[in-house]
């Protein structure tokens, strides 16, 4: 057979399917594109996989531990109004997925919450915001013991790696000036010492307000609560991954 006879018929074989002699020729070829096929394939799917993972993990649900006292708990108010239910809808509002806990108790001290933090770590929480120290000013505890109680929880919340809001409270008036300036001085000292972020009083724009008060003067009424998220709520999302659409290029 003559070379220009080889060329016809592995021509023929090429149209018409490989047979003996040239199926060889022809075969492997396909084979390796099938087999490149797959391997792209295999990526693609890698691709899309680690894409939905990274997704997700973007979107994980944030879970915030709210520590405190009656403010925090809902004192005398149903439980749809308490301040880590309105706090987790206002950021359900803004794009956030969050899990706010109620780690309120009423009448609690600084003492009585670092006695329970580590119960409530259980909860594994990513941010914690602490709302203590009222009642110790009720109270006229030794505003040294608050702050060294505080310091307990900062040091052990930090400790685990939660982001930390820590909520200052003030004294009455009534205990004196020298007690005003330590017990609403510990609150900047210890946001300073442990380098965390401070929201200076939880009652702002709330508090000496007949309307936003229930009628012992000193818990918030369902709108006291409304008005305290409100003002709270930008000193709290900086301590959270950015909400979906806060990441969406701007035309």
């Amino acid at each position: 057979m003559s070379l220009s006879q080889d060329y016809q018929t592995a021509a023929l074989h090429h149209q018409h399917g490989p047979c003996s002699g040239y199926g060889s020729a022809f075969s492997p070829v396909k084979a390796g594109t099938r087999r490149k096929g797959a391997f792209f394939a295999v990526l693609l799917s890698a691709g899309l996989l680690m894409t939905s993972l990274f997704t997700t993990a973007a979107h994980a649900e944030t879970t915030i531990l709210a520590l405190g006292d009656s403010l925090t708990a809902g004192y005398n108010l149903p439980a749809a109004n308490a301040f880590p239910v309105r706090l987790q809808q206002a950021l359900h509002d803004k794009g956030h997925a969050v899990k706010v806990i109620n780690g309120g108790v009423s009448g609690d001290t600084t003492t009585g919450g670092l006695a329970r933090l580590d119960w409530m770590l259980a909860e594994h929480p990513q941010v914690a915001l602490v709302e203590l120290g009222a009642n110790d000013a009720l109270r006229g505890l030794d505003p040294a013991r608050a702050e060294a109680n505080l310091d307990q929880i900062l040091t052990r919340l930090k400790k685990d790696n939660i982001r930390i809001l820590l909520i200052g409270m003030k004294a009455p008036p009534n205990l004196g000036r020298d007690y005003q300036t330590a017990f609403d001085g510990l609150y900047p000292r210890l946001a300073a010492k442990h380098q965390v972020a401070l929201y200076p009083f939880f009652l702002d724009g709330v508090a000496a307000q007949a309307t936003l008060l229930q009628t012992d003067g000193l818990h918030p009424t369902a709108q006291g609560v409304d008005e305290i998220v409100k003002r709270i709520l930008p000193a709290v999302e900086p301590l959270l991954p950015a909400a979906p659409s806060s990441t969406q290029a701007k035309p």
